[in-house]
């Protein structure tokens, strides 16, 4: 753990420790040459000895730092500093995803699609610049304070591909991980996007789709279980977001979303059409089977990166910072399979090959069982006991279809599934008659003899077809007439203020979706209402001089005009004493702000000259010895005209000091050091403005 007050680079000052992860400490972190506050993540010391790990991490860290996007936690810089590996990155206030889903239990349709766009163009901005995370999950999603949704930790993924010095096994990240990934094969951005809709599906449910007591099962669960439909535990889930869900999800990479961008477009559409059927589902591609056959070598393979080569990681960036959430969740059993095979004298390969043996053939009799057990249950023996081999079998070849009309899909599967025959979708289509989900007709028809194992194919209600209405345009109307118009077309009316120079206030300036366009009846329209000409700080014109005061207003979209003219002892000749409006008051743009300019201080009268005929006349200084003069007030006149006063009442000035002054500008007396009587010829020190910092 680094000390607080530590540099590293000579450019970031440790500040305290927010967080720490599998591989690094998190901390906070002040960069002095930019002046703002960073994370600084610093490699732990079990990976500062792999060179391999260390060049691969830079490398990466290199290339995420030139991706600069609002929907990414930036990396700024990486680097090295007496042994130490570090990257700088954005300082993020605020909650993980993971974090905002168990406090909430599960999302909207709506704050899920919101999430997911975010998240979505962040990943498509790297992978634009060729950069795949590769451990896209809840824990490296960030919703900021002002609620901008960010992914993190890119760079740091890709590092732990080169080593297998990695060894903590960590639960989070296999939960999200695609097919291809957990079987070792090649990850692109499709893998990206596959666990951005496990993510989805775990916002909109509340959890995860598969979970189990270690990597091995939950990754190979991604290999050979479908993902089951989020339907099933939330109705009420709109059929768009259903079927992305779905596509991200699909076991062949090649029938999901082939960029981020296609998924970013469905994702919008689903917001205004979210029960339509626009997400194309390719149909089935030969050699694409959505469930992954294993060898027991891909099954090995899969063991040992979860054992030894654990690329999964996490490094929750959270309140700030990062939390600490990480977990070391081995399988006993493969455990104990490690320590058997590493004796070194042979017998660990024989007892593995002995108890690989007997696994096999227990498997093998319970088959046989389970096999019988049906068979007999069904009473197969007895009609084979009956009839003759031929005979069953031309009696079995054939099955009638059942009714699947008005069935929903669950029923109709079962149904089809009881008689020995598959199950497919035609189309889905809109119904007056048909509720959503249930079966409007079928291919082959009811009663039909078809062979066993024939598909039925079923065409499938996507509920009542919405009716579509023109958006009425209300451009420049009331807001309470434009409301008034929109409700009774059938809309649900949401108003917004703007401010706008060229619409009145609260005329309408437009609506969204505009007027003149087609959409269903019920969507909600925004009418953006005008809240009049936009408005203008006043700034500050006081203790100002009047050259700089028409710029000042020219800037602030202002104009100004003189009020008068005043004495003032407290502001020299040509500052600004008062204005009208104050400063900081809104205004409308091109306001004219009055003000006040000081005429400096009112001059005291000559003194009379003396009445003894030897005193010298007023304004020499040969005066007698011992004469008593009034010393005149100097503050806040220019250098030149004091040492003239100062002069003319037989005193002689002396600058003593310069100070700074935002009051008085430079070349000004801001004190004299003698007030009040004193003997003609005396010194009087003068302390002059140097102008404001």
């Amino acid at each position: 753990m680094l000390k607080e007050g530590i540099f590293l680079g000579k450019r970031y000052e440790i500040l305290e420790r927010i967080g720490s992860g599998g591989m690094a400490d998190v901390y906070k972190g002040k960069d002095h040459k930019l002046n703002r506050f960073v994370a600084v993540k610093v490699l732990k010391s079990d990976y500062r000895s792999d060179e391999i790990f260390i060049q691969k991490f830079l490398s990466e860290a290199q290339a995420a730092a030139g991706l600069m996007h609002p929907n990414v936690v930036n990396v700024y810089d990486v680097g090295q500093d007496r042994g130490l590996y570090y990257m700088v990155m954005e300082l993020v206030e605020g909650i993980t995803l993971k974090d905002y889903i168990e406090k909430k239990g599960q999302l909207s349709a709506n704050e899920t699609i919101s999430i997911s766009i975010q998240m979505a163009t962040g990943i498509q901005a790297a992978h634009d610049q060729h950069i795949i995370h590769r451990d896209i999950k809840p824990q490296n999603i960030i919703i900021s304070k002002d609620g901008k949704v960010k992914v993190t930790d890119f760079g740091i993924a890709r590092a732990t591909t080169s080593t297998q010095t990695i060894s903590t096994n960590v639960m989070g990240s296999v939960h999200y991980t695609s097919p291809e990934h957990a079987k070792g094969g090649n990850v692109d951005e499709k893998s990206d996007i596959y666990s951005a809709g496990i993510t989805m599906y775990e916002m909109i449910t509340g959890h995860v789709p598969f979970d189990g007591d270690s990597t091995v099962s939950v990754a190979i669960k991604h290999l050979q279980e479908e993902i089951p439909s989020p339907v099933k535990e939330v109705p009420e889930i709109p059929y768009s977001l259903e079927c992305i869900i779905l596509k991200c999800t699909q076991k062949n990479a090649e029938r999901r979303y082939q960029n981020c961008q296609e998924l970013i477009l469905d994702l919008k559409r689903s917001l205004v059409d979210p029960d339509g059927d626009f997400v194309n589902n390719p149909e089935y591609i030969p050699g694409g089977d959505e469930t992954v056959m294993m060898s027991d070598e891909d099954q090995r393979r899969v063991q040992n990166r979860n054992n030894y080569h654990e690329e999964y990681y996490e490094d929750d960036y959270d309140d700030g910072g990062y939390d600490d959430d990480y977990g070391d969740d081995y399988d006993e059993d493969y455990d104990d399979y490690d320590r058997n095979r590493g004796n070194g004298d042979g017998s660990g390969s024989a007892v593995s090959s002995i108890l690989k043996t007997v696994v096999v053939l227990a498997i093998v009799i319970i088959a046989a069982v389970v096999i019988f057990m049906i068979v007999k249950s069904e009473g197969f023996l007895d009609k084979l006991s009956v009839n003759s081999p031929i005979k069953e079998e031309e009696e079995t070849k054939q099955v009638s279809v059942p009714y699947l009309v008005g069935l929903t899909e669950e029923e109709a599967k079962k149904e089809v599934s009881k008689e020995g025959l598959g199950y497919g979708v035609e189309k889905r289509i809109e119904s007056d008659e048909f509720e959503r989900g249930e079966i409007i007709s079928q291919s082959p028809e009811a009663d039909e003899k078809v062979d066993v194992n024939t598909e039925i194919k079923v065409v499938v209600s996507m509920g009542k077809k919405a009716k579509k209405v023109k958006v009425p345009d209300v451009t420049g109307q009331d807001e309470a007439a434009a409301k008034n118009m929109m409700s009774n077309s059938g809309f649900v009316v949401e108003v917004e203020q703007r401010e706008d120079d060229n619409i009145p206030v609260g005329k309408v300036i437009t609506s969204a979706p505009a007027g003149g366009i087609e959409v269903v009846e019920g969507t909600k329209v925004i009418l953006y209402v005008s809240k009049g000409t936009t408005k203008v700080t006043v700034p500050s014109l006081q203790g100002r001089m009047k050259e700089d005061v028409a710029r000042m207003l020219a800037d602030a979209q202002l104009s100004g005009s003189i009020a008068g003219e005043e004495f003032s002892d407290e502001f020299e000749e040509g500052q600004i004493i008062s204005q009208s409006p104050a400063a900081g008051e809104k205004v409308p743009k091109n306001t004219v702000v009055t003000y006040i300019v000081s005429k400096g201080k009112e001059e005291p009268e000559e003194p009379e000259e003396p009445e003894e005929p030897n005193e010298p006349n007023q304004g020499t200084t040969n005066y007698p010895a011992g004469y008593t003069v009034t010393v005149p007030d100097v503050s806040s006149r220019s250098l030149d005209r004091a040492m003239s006063m100062l002069a003319n009442a037989g005193l002689t000035g002396v600058v003593v000091e310069y100070q700074s002054s935002n009051k008085l500008s430079e070349g000004y007396v801001i004190a004299q050091t003698v007030t009040g009587d004193a003997q003609a010829g005396s010194t009087v020190g003068l302390i002059v403005s140097s102008g404001s910092n």
